[in-house]
């Protein structure tokens, strides 16, 4: 395996980590959307579901591409997991405050 070969693997596994850290985290804030039928926090959960899809896209671009074509995708997948993980942040964050909200 090349060197340029084994860096893909490595940032491969890595993202792939990440995604299913958001995937845990996007499938408990769906349930918590769910349960309190929250329509709009189920949009951007369904947008970032897609998301995830594009990024899942592009691994498998990363996976098939030349070392000049790789250098170009990885920080645009870096820059999506990072999005994405701001994302959930947010939701995460409008989803709990909304539950302290209703508490009072």
């Amino acid at each position: 395996m090349s060197e340029q070969s084994a860096g893909i693997k490595q940032f491969e596994e890595k993202i792939n980590a990440q995604m299913q850290e958001a995937k845990g985290r996007l499938d408990q804030l769906e349930a918590r959307a769910k349960q309190k039928n929250a329509q709009a926090e189920i949009a951007t959960i369904n947008n970032l579901k897609a998301k995830k899809q594009e990024l899942n896209a592009k691994l498998q671009e990363l996976k098939t591409s030349g070392e000049a074509k790789a250098a170009q995708i990885k920080p645009e997948i870096d820059a999506d997991v990072a999005k994405i993980k701001a994302a959930l942040d947010q939701l995460s964050s409008k989803l709990t405050s909304d539950v302290r909200a209703k508490a009072s």
